[in-house]
């Protein structure tokens, strides 16, 4: 299998930086590495890439200034580590990146977040409007109030939710290993480098090991996160952070790790993705020039084209746009309820904080959360 994936022409990443390589449990978090990470980035930055980081750390850090050697099992004290590293670990991004004149965001999720349909919207929303402001959103997981993340989570499975979230075009894990091995390189000497393989290959579970002591992921959760950006048609390098240039390494498609790619195109992966993903809960009736431009024109969808609303609904649900003569022409996530939609409907946008009180979304459905119905 050769390489069918071009790093450069991804202009979307999610970079995940694990514990093992951001932290120390002596030292804590190693400000020249989250240095060396910003000046990457920034350069990325600076050739049109936009980055959301995924970044881990945070436990490791509060045990640090905590003094604990030793990873508690008590889930308030993980908790307690949790909120205590989270202030040193945004310090250290956000120094890191003022150096190059860049604003850092910090976004604290939770699979609860990308579960729950608004929310999913909100979240998505907040982070597109990082990315247009040029701002750059530091991810953790919210380890401080969620229990389950905690016990069963790991920011490997929230950077691949978070790749389907925004649309990103490429997952980058690095890790404390060069890639995935056929074997475990730490016990056995032959192990082979895979450099190239299939996102949904099930042979792939069988070669991963284990996570870091302080870590909670290991090569099986990189697998899973791979699985889950495929799912948008996204794919994903897992590589060593260790590298002082892997990120323009793998931007140049000369690094040295392991790249994953989806089985499926990306828009045919997001369609099937997005309309899999919910029953449809309500039906638009909209007019033959908002037909036009979400088939032809890629547009979202904006009130003012739609003539009547079918269903009951909620902001997140899965809504379906036809035309007068029924026939179906899209689908996508709907930013409104059902009663506010019937206010709306037909009207300008800067109309809306008149009918609803408050200024909401432009969109009825935008773009990115619609497929057009072949």
């Amino acid at each position: 299998m050769t390489r069918t994936y071009d790093c450069s022409t991804a202009r979307r990443w999610v970079l995940k930086i694990g514990s093992s390589l951001i932290t120390d449990i002596r030292a804590g978090i190693n400000t020249e590495r989250v240095h060396s990470w910003a000046r990457q980035i920034a350069a990325l930055k600076q050739q049109g890439v936009e980055v959301i980081v995924v970044s881990s750390g945070s436990i490791v850090e509060g045990m640090k200034r905590l003094g604990w050697e030793k990873r508690p099992h008590e889930i308030h004290l993980l908790q307690v580590a949790a909120s205590v590293g989270q202030m040193g670990l945004v310090q250290a991004y956000e120094s890191a990146f003022a150096k190059f004149d860049f604003r850092t965001a910090q976004v604290l999720l939770t699979n609860a977040d990308l579960a729950n349909r608004s929310r999913y919207l909100n979240a998505r929303n907040a982070l597109r409007a990082l990315l247009q402001l040029k701002v750059i959103p530091i991810v953790n997981e919210n380890d401080t109030v969620v229990t389950d993340e905690i016990r069963l989570g790991d920011n490997d499975t929230l950077a691949g939710l978070v790749t389907n979230l925004v649309d990103a075009d490429l997952l980058v894990l690095l890790t404390d290993q060069d890639g995935l091995y056929d074997c475990d390189p730490r016990q056995n000497p032959q192990a082979k480098l895979i450099e190239l393989a299939d996102s949904e290959d099930d042979s792939l579970k069988q070669m991963a090991g284990p996570g870091s002591a302080y870590g909670r992921g290991g090569m099986q959760t990189k697998i899973l996160a791979a699985r889950r950006a495929a799912d948008s048609g996204a794919a994903t390098v897992i590589a060593s952070g260790f590298d002082q240039d892997q990120l323009q390494n793998i931007r140049a498609n000369q690094f040295y790790g392991t790249l994953l790619v989806p089985r499926t195109g990306r828009i045919a992966a997001r369609k099937q993705w997005l309309a899999g993903r919910l029953r449809e809960s309500g039906t638009l009736l909209i007019d033959d020039g908002a037909a036009r431009a979400l088939r032809e024109q890629g547009r979202s969808l904006l009130p003012v084209g739609v003539k009547s609303i079918d269903g009951n609904f909620r902001r997140g649900d899965l809504v379906v746009c036809v035309t007068s003569d029924r026939q179906p022409v899209a689908k996508g996530l709907i930013n409104y309820d059902s009663d506010e939609a019937e206010i709306l409907m037909g009207h300008q946008s800067h109309k809306f904080e008149e009918l609803l009180g408050y200024l909401g979304d432009p969109e009825f459905i935008h773009r990115d959360n619609l497929v057009i119905v072949n």
